[in-house]
């Protein structure tokens, strides 16, 4: 009797196997024909369309809507002082803000009333910044410390590495004093992680230039201004990977704690905190990168520092000075980084040294404590210990290198590189290009929303349909579709490289320890320092601004597609070896279809860093969106176009954002 009814079940489920397997393929081809016959149509309606009402508008003209941002600027700035919502809200914000960091500044960089110096000069803050790193560090990183903080001497850099240090920790302080009880709020509270994460995805979607017009509006431009836009771009980090930490404490550790009587603001000083201390160590980290990050864009708003001496030399076409800079950028984002990342695994590099040393290591703290105080007072009273000895003869060096090295490359390698740059334009980006910028505004939108419905779902086709709609208004939709060929055009180079790499890094273990320590430092650097080689070799083209974003977006990307790799099941690879396919069939037939999923996070991803990118090239000649915001800057009248710009940026984010991670969630499914 039990075996007549399992029969049926038996042959039910064949059946409806049967019966599903083939929908399923009829639905995954079927998309793929949705998606031609939309690219088929468009390309039959662009054909005799061309040229029609495409929204162009030239460079000095302006809307009706980007007349109003400019009047709401302009009443702005007559209402400021008046306006009792400038008064005590807005004006109370840029006060403390710009105090915290003209004192900072005070005591590291800038001459403070009735001094000719600092309060501490280099030798003081070389001291401060070894000891701390070797407190919570170990010798190796206060060497490294020691060195790259006095490089930027040698550079000729000291007081422009300062500004950018001084506007760094101000931003970090008040990201980390608002981020951290946000972090454990979300941490503990569900409700309030969920009312969060959108909010947060939404910051870390915006391109970082989106942050710099809108609050120029409210804080006017300067350091202030810079500050609060990096401590919104950096606090997402914070409040993120702190609320991971709370809720990676294992529930039974939570559980002895109450069971003995511990109240919960007991349990989250006692238990929750000491146990999530690496990890949100790790979140400051974090906060620490994206803030230095965004101090050197801030640079477009007039804050001081290395920042603004790369986009004078960027803009100015000075290799030499914008790769000196960078370098600069580039040795401070390293120390920053592993001192931080030392201080995360201090506890766990002693228990692995045996405790030695621990015993006197109180002792060798209060020594080294001393020492750096000495040095701190030496560099406040006496000028030859305050000042940089020497006039940073090493960064005119350098700078004349770097100089004499582009010199070269353009003499020397220009055929090559210009005919890698004329094959990548003529035969992929201009066309692309054209088919978004001479065809019909109707016909471009129709088009975008029909893929993002049939790629992301019909949420996602609504939230493209509302974007473009957006874009429309926004009175640059022209500059728009410039901006999304190029970021779609350097999208698919990310990806081309990233899965190349990505499956060699992911089928072999050797490739991986050897390529992640790079991909690991290229993502330390901020995004201005990837312009300046490639303007050495390409010039100032749009097409700089495309290499720039390849090599800025792959690391991440090559990570992604390594880890979808390399989570295949090895059984279900050695089932494959065993049916007799090769290396080539193994990755296409088995790896990279059962890494749908990380494919699709990695084409994200990939797309939302190389718009931040391409936006960012805007500066060396990449026109279109990125170049509207630098102008809205620095001429008054244009202020609104900037703006609007700004938010065709975020519009652009969004759309692709909202596309993708819907793709990813249905590969999933």
């Amino acid at each position: 009797m039990t075996v007549a009814l399992e029969k049926p079940e038996n042959a039910d489920t064949a059946e409806q196997v049967e019966k599903t397997a083939p929908v399923v393929g009829v639905r995954r081809v079927s998309r793929r024909m949705m998606v031609a016959a939309i690219l088929v149509v468009w390309l039959l309606l662009f054909a005799v369309l061309r040229g029609k009402q495409t929204l162009t508008l030239a460079a000095a003209d302006l809307t009706g809507l980007h007349r109003w941002f400019n009047d709401v600027n302009d009443s702005i700035g007559a209402d400021r002082n008046s306006n009792p919502l400038f008064l005590y809200f807005f004006n109370e914000i840029r006060l403390v803000i710009d105090n915290l960091v003209t004192f900072i500044q005070h005591l590291i960089s800038q001459p403070p009333p009735g001094r000719p110096l600092p309060q501490i000069g280099w030798l003081g803050v070389v001291g401060i910044v070894g000891y701390i790193s070797w407190a919570v560090g170990n010798w190796r990183v206060a060497l490294l410390a020691v060195a790259g903080f006095t490089f930027f001497g040698l550079q000729g850099l000291w007081q422009e590495s300062m500004d950018t240090l001084a506007l760094t920790l101000s931003a970090v302080f008040v990201a980390l004093l608002i981020g951290i009880p946000l972090g454990v709020w979300a941490g503990l509270s569900n409700r309030f992680n969920r009312i969060m994460t959108p909010f947060l995805d939404f910051m870390q979607t915006m391109p970082t230039f989106v942050y710099l017009a809108p609050l120029t509006l409210f804080f006017l431009i300067g350091p202030a201004s810079a500050t609060i836009a990096t401590l919104i771009y950096a606090a997402p980090p914070a409040i993120r990977i702190t609320a991971h930490a709370i809720r990676s404490v294992p529930e039974t550790t939570v559980e002895a704690a109450d069971s003995l009587g511990s109240t919960r603001w007991q349990t989250l000083l006692k238990v929750l905190l000491p146990m999530s201390k690496r990890t949100v160590v790790m979140g400051v980290n974090q906060t620490i990168m994206a803030a230095l990050a965004m101090v050197t864009i801030a640079a477009l708003i007039d804050a001081p520092g290395l920042g603004k001496t790369v986009v004078q030399a960027l803009q100015s076409l000075d290799v030499g000075t914008a790769f000196n800079a960078g370098l600069a950028i580039v040795v401070m984002a390293i120390v920053l980084d592993r001192v931080t990342t030392a201080a995360s695994g201090r506890a766990e590099a002693a228990r692995r040294s045996g405790n030695r040393l621990l015993k006197w290591r109180r002792q060798l703290l209060v020594a080294g404590g001393v020492t750096a105080a000495v040095l701190v007072y030496l560099s406040h009273t006496y000028v030859w210990a305050a000042e940089f000895p020497g006039e940073g003869s090493t960064g005119s060096t350098i700078a004349s290198a770097a100089d004499n090295v582009t010199t070269w490359a353009q003499d020397n390698l220009s055929g090559v590189t210009n005919a890698f740059r004329d094959a990548i334009t003529n035969g992929l980006l201009n066309p692309f290009q054209t088919l978004l910028t001479d065809s019909p505004w109707w016909l471009v939108g129709a088009a975008l929303v029909g893929l993002g419905a049939v790629l992301g779902g019909w949420r996602a086709g609504v939230t493209t349909a509302v974007c473009v709609g957006l874009l429309v208004g926004t009175g640059v939709w022209s500059d728009s579709m410039v901006t999304l060929a190029s970021t779609v055009v350097a999208t698919v180079l990310v990806m081309a490289l990233g899965v190349i790499f990505g499956v060699w890094m992911g089928r072999s273990p050797l490739v991986d320890r050897l390529m992640r320590p790079s991909l690991d430092a290229a993502q330390v650097m901020p995004p201005f320092v990837y312009l300046v080689p490639f303007l050495a070799l390409f010039g100032a083209t749009r097409f700089t601004a495309i290499v720039a974003a390849v090599v800025y977006a792959v690391p991440v990307v090559i990570k992604i597609v390594a880890d979808g790799v390399r989570a295949v099941p090895e059984t279900t690879v050695e089932a494959a070896t065993a049916a007799g396919c090769n290396t080539w069939q193994i990755i296409t037939k088995v790896q990279l279809p059962m890494s749908r999923s990380a494919l699709t996070l990695a084409t994200n991803q990939g797309l939302i860093y190389v718009l931040s990118m391409v936006v960012v090239g805007g500066l060396v000649g990449a026109g279109a969106l990125g170049y509207d915001v630098v102008a809205g800057f620095s001429r008054g009248e244009l202020y609104g176009k900037g703006l609007a710009a700004g938010l065709a940026i975020v519009l652009l984010g969004v759309m692709f954002d909202r596309i993708t991670q819907a793709a990813a969630r249905r590969t999933s499914a």
